[in-house]
């Protein structure tokens, strides 16, 4: 059974078209298949797969004991798109901060109604809006190189990929249009995906097609890391545990909560300057969140 993500039209374009589409998802180093991709790849031949690197072909008993446990379908593929991933893509990680003061103190004061709701308002909810109003304002990053490198795919709409940890490997569901969408209805939607992720039961329709994902380590810990860009997106944001910080009003101190964000982009389309000005205002967006209520 294939692992590759592709609409049942895709498939029949793919076969007329003489495309192996798992093996050009493995070569563009990602899961999902659109129609666009097909048109590039039946106009060249598919180069042969590297050659397993010899630093790995080690017999590795004769150091001591060992057992061998086989991966998982569901693995192989995420490896292979990971290692395309971070083989083909100049990334740079930028690491910043935001103050969560009125995020947790907005989640306190609506607590009673996230209750009668029956809903969960998560810190991540806000990051998920946060992130599709920057989008906006920075469209570069809610863009795609072409399949030729030639030119760059700006996008209308904003779709937001959450990716969840599972016992059988990452998935990334997705949020269509986070834009225009309500904290709750974000709220919503982030725990029936999460739900259903865990469960396998996320259809290929709910997968692909991200602006840009957020992989949340916040409920696990650490203090900062570099996630992968998953292509054909440019971007990624990380978060880790909310930490808190002293800051100085002049002789005062103060005891702020902040959350580490990490944002790991391709340097081909974005560069130093863009990012730290789109963190500036991802970071501000998330330290007043009451346009993010409206």
């Amino acid at each position: 059974m294939s692992d590759t993500i592709a609409s049942p039209s895709v498939r029949r374009i793919a076969r007329q078209k003489g495309v192996d589409i798992d093996r050009l998802a493995q070569d563009l180093g990602r899961q999902t298949i659109g129609a666009e991709d097909l048109d590039a790849a039946a106009s060249r031949s598919q180069p042969d797969a590297p050659a397993t690197s010899a630093f790995w072909d080690v017999d590795h008993a004769q150091f001591g004991s060992v057992t061998s446990e086989p991966l998982s379908r569901f693995a192989k593929v995420a490896a292979r798109n990971l290692g395309a991933a971070q083989t083909h893509i100049p990334a740079v990680t930028h690491h910043d901060r935001a103050d969560v003061s009125a995020i947790e103190a907005l989640r306190k004061l609506w607590k009673p109604e996230a209750q009668e709701r029956g809903v969960k308002l998560t810190a991540l909810a806000f990051h998920v809006a946060a992130l599709a109003r920057a989008l906006r304002r920075f469209p570069r990053f809610n863009a795609s190189l072409s399949a030729d490198g030639e030119s760059l795919i700006l996008k209308d709409y904003v779709h937001i990929g959450i990716a969840v940890d599972t016992e059988h490997g990452l998935m990334v569901p997705v949020i269509r249009d986070a834009g225009r969408k309500g904290l709750w209805q974000i709220a919503t939607e982030i725990a029936d995906l999460a739900t259903r992720a865990q469960a396998r039961k996320i259809g290929p329709d709910e997968m692909g097609g991200a602006s840009m994902t957020i992989t949340n380590l916040g409920g696990i810990g650490g203090t900062a890391f570099s996630p992968i860009v998953n292509p054909p997106e440019v971007a990624i944001l990380g978060i880790t545990r909310t930490e808190t910080i002293t800051v100085w009003n002049g002789d005062t101190p103060r005891p702020v909560p902040m959350v580490p964000l990490d944002l790991s982009y391709d340097h081909r389309v974005i560069n130093g300057a863009d990012a730290a000005r789109f963190m500036a205002h991802l970071c501000g967006l998330i330290a007043d969140p009451r346009a993010l209520a409206l």
